[in-house]
């Protein structure tokens, strides 16, 4: 089925119609630490594109005093917090706590003052506070970016729906380590889950959401 008749049946189906994003959406940046950005790791994959987009938004957040926030992955020394992930993907080993892998990509400058939720797991949310901070920081809607598109990307979509935060996800500021499954996976998260945009609109929106002198703590 071409993706132009998968367009008609989830039309059909009256499947894919728009999220309302409220005024005070954080960015939020899944996994693009150093062992996915940098092709020297296993995991890794060029995605200098999609972190200088990404790093365009965030400039943008932080001018107007919005939350943003990162997640990477990170298993202890023995990968016995790994669980069954490690034997799906035993690669996710290299990513160490400490280790120079699990460390946010410096080119998106991140900051004291912004969390970096530590995860085990695809979803952002699996076992971590990430919803807390949300709550916390009165967030009401978010820019999703990072990778991959068909794995930690997807997987943070689909909660951040079932959590019921309004998402966008700038097709310019996700990534994957091949094209297929990223053009598919964001045709799907765009039917079901959040509003695949480009990074213009989302630049625009942030743009149009009143600026706070500092995040909420």
């Amino acid at each position: 089925m071409s993706d132009e008749q998968a367009q008609q049946v989830y039309a059909a189906a009256r499947i894919g119609q728009n999220v309302t994003l409220g005024s005070r959406p954080a960015v939020l940046v899944v996994d693009f630490s150093c062992g996915f950005t940098d092709p020297e790791c296993t995991l890794g994959a060029d995605m200098t594109e999609q972190v200088e987009a990404t790093k365009r938004l965030l400039d943008v957040a932080r001018a107007k005093g919005l939350p943003v926030v990162f997640t990477t992955i990170g298993y202890e020394a023995s990968l016995k917090d790994g669980g069954l992930w490690l034997q799906k993907v035993p690669a996710l080993g290299d990513l160490q706590v400490g280790g120079h892998w699990v460390e946010i990509d410096p080119r998106l400058e991140p900051r004291e003052d912004e969390t970096i939720v530590l995860k085990k797991g695809a979803s952002g949310f699996f076992g971590t506070n990430l919803a807390s901070v949300l709550i916390n920081q009165k967030v009401d809607s978010v820019v999703l970016c990072g990778a991959t598109t068909s794995g930690c990307i997807r997987a943070t979509a689909i909660d951040l729906l079932q959590y019921g935060y309004p998402t966008i996800v700038p097709r310019e500021c996700v990534a994957d380590r091949a094209q297929a499954p990223h053009d598919a996976n964001l045709f799907d998260i765009n039917a079901k889950y959040a509003d695949v945009v480009s990074v213009g609109e989302a630049l625009e929106y942030l743009e149009t959401v009143p600026s706070h002198a500092a995040a909420a703590v």
